[in-house]
This record gives C-alpha cells, structure tokens and sequence, in this order.
C-alpha cells in the first residue's frame, strides 16, 4: 500500500512483489531509484529515497520515520554465498545456489550519505548518520555520526533537538 501523500516518481523502478510494499505518508522515492522487492519493504513516513538509490536482494527492508538515503546508496538484503559448493547469480536455479537474505532496519531519523552500502543483517541505529562511501557489515549505534570505508564513530547527533524539531513538525501538520 503506497499512501496517497507519498510521491514515487516515475522513473522510480519498483520490481518483485508490489504486494509486500509499504510506503508511509509523505515519503518520496525519487526518479532512477531500484527497488526489488523481496521479502518485505516497510517505508515509514516522510522517508526520501534520492536518486540512483538500490535496494536489491529479496530480503527484508524496513525504513522508519523520518530516515532517507542519500543518491547512490546501496542497501542488499541478501547475496548468493561465494564461500561454498555452490554456483551463483539469478540465472541458476535456486537448488543450485545458496542465497543468503536478511533484513536491513534503518530506525527513525537515520541518514545515509551519498554511496553508503549497507549488508544484509544490519540494523542503523535511530538517529544515526553515515558518511558518504561507508560500507555498514555491522550494527550502528544511535544518534552516532559514522565515517570512514570502515565506520568508526565521529561524532554524536543532537536527539533532542531532533526530537523537538518533529514535534513541531507533527503538531504543525495536524493543524493542517
């Protein structure tokens, strides 16, 4: 179910099983975007997908409030496994290969940077952000400041000022 104030651009490319789409008020999923859904795909709201964006994998993505991915950013919800007997990539059948699916959570008000890749099994903590070029393998803390190919914390992020800037935000909009 796609709300009818979230905007999904026309050259946006959503594949796979529109049926387990969810995309909350609000969100924007910008042109060139690729999203293959698999799984599950939870899009809370005011949630933005720039441009030349991918979500691939067939696993499970759930994106909370208020979080948005920067252009260019990967996130793979699962992968053919390289290490054992098995042959890869999509054009093998399934008994052939041993694909690996998980799930990816970014929590409210997380933000990638341009070209973050995030792996399979990897929850971002709420209000973390992450530098452009990143490779997430593993948790992040929240309302932490990430940079670096190999993230290491930076910084924090001020949640309380975050938090009352949404409020605000909310209370603005229902007096809409």
């Amino acid at each position: 179910m796609i709300h009818p104030t979230a905007t999904l651009y026309d050259q946006a490319r959503i594949v796979g099983n529109r049926e387990q789409l969810f995309v909350g008020a609000h969100s924007q999923i910008d042109d060139f975007v690729f999203c293959y859904i698999g799984a599950h795909c939870d899009i809370g709201r005011n949630v933005h997908i720039s441009s030349f964006c991918s979500i691939i994998g067939g696993g499970e993505l759930i994106m909370e409030d208020f979080s948005g991915l920067s252009a260019g950013c990967r996130l793979i919800t699962g992968s053919d496994d390289f290490t054992g007997p098995w042959l890869t990539n999509p054009t093998v059948p399934a008994e052939f290969t041993n694909v690996i699916r998980g799930k990816i959570h970014i929590c409210r008000h997380a933000v990638l940077g341009t070209n973050a890749v995030v792996y399979p099994g990897v929850t971002i903590g709420e209000g973390a952000a992450v530098g452009a070029g990143c490779l997430v393998r593993k948790d992040l803390e929240p309302w932490t400041i990430y940079a670096g190919t190999n993230p290491k914390p930076v910084g924090k992020r001020d949640a309380e000022a975050i938090l009352a800037k949404e409020k605000a935000y909310l209370e603005s909009e229902r007096a809409d």
